[in-house]
């Protein structure tokens, strides 16, 4: 804060000039946090309490975890570049659900991919691509609705009147949502490259996406051996 008031404050100011920089200092210290944290630091990334869940698949040496919330505006933005690396690289990525509460569609986006993965997991991960991409276009409840009964329609399938009558598929999203909690989750998206007997970290958050390539590469050269030695186990 002392560089903020320098560099607001200089040695030699007019008199406009410092009352300018007053006002806005004054704007700085009473703006709400969310604001403020514009003019810090970048976060250091998340602080794992439990890291049980990051880790590949069975069978899997890499994979990239990701906990999404399909209404936020970041998720879609990194939705492209994620998928397209997992089928780059031929590795699972594992999504997981956090919706986040202040979002007033997105508890209901998840249990509707839930429906959908009840049909094809494939058909589950499209209709959350689709999401991603006309994201934009829904506003609301009512324009959720009506672009998941058009989904439904171009895949042959007759959306039902109740998605989850008795609260199944619900529970599964606000399972996701827990398991994100327990490992010390606070924003969406949050991506994991994950690693099964490496010799380097096990798992790596992804905190600058251009370097995502460049973090599986890495992943898959410490795990280079990983069969034989999951072998050597038996």
């Amino acid at each position: 804060m002392s560089q903020l008031f320098a560099s607001l404050f200089p040695s030699r100011l007019n008199p406009s000039a410092l009352l300018h920089g007053i006002a806005v200092a004054a704007l700085l210290l009473t703006a709400p946090a969310n604001m403020r944290a514009q003019f810090a630091a970048p976060p250091r990334g998340t602080q794992v309490h439990d890291p049980a869940a990051l880790k590949p698949p069975a069978g899997a040496r890499v994979a990239i975890v990701e906990f999404e919330d399909m209404e936020c505006p970041d998720c879609a933005r990194a939705n492209p570049l994620v998928r397209e690396a997992a089928a780059n690289y031929k590795i699972p990525l594992v999504r997981h659900d956090f919706p986040l509460p202040f979002h007033n569609w997105s508890m209901q986006a998840a249990i509707n991919a839930r429906w959908f993965d009840t049909k094809s997991k494939k058909i589950g991960d499209d209709y959350r691509d689709a999401v991603f991409a006309s994201q934009i276009s829904i506003v609301d409840l009512n324009g959720l609705r009506q672009f998941t009964e058009k989904f439904a329609a171009d895949h042959q399938l007759a959306m039902p009147f109740a998605v989850d009558p008795q609260g199944k598929l619900q529970a599964l999203v606000k399972a996701d949502y827990a398991l994100g909690q327990r490992i010390g989750i606070e924003h969406t998206p949050t991506i994991w490259v994950v690693t099964a007997h490496s010799k380097g970290a096990p798992f790596v958050e992804v905190l600058d996406r251009s370097k995502l390539y460049q973090m599986i590469d890495q992943a898959l050269e410490d795990t280079k051996g990983a069969e034989s030695v999951k072998t050597a186990h038996k």
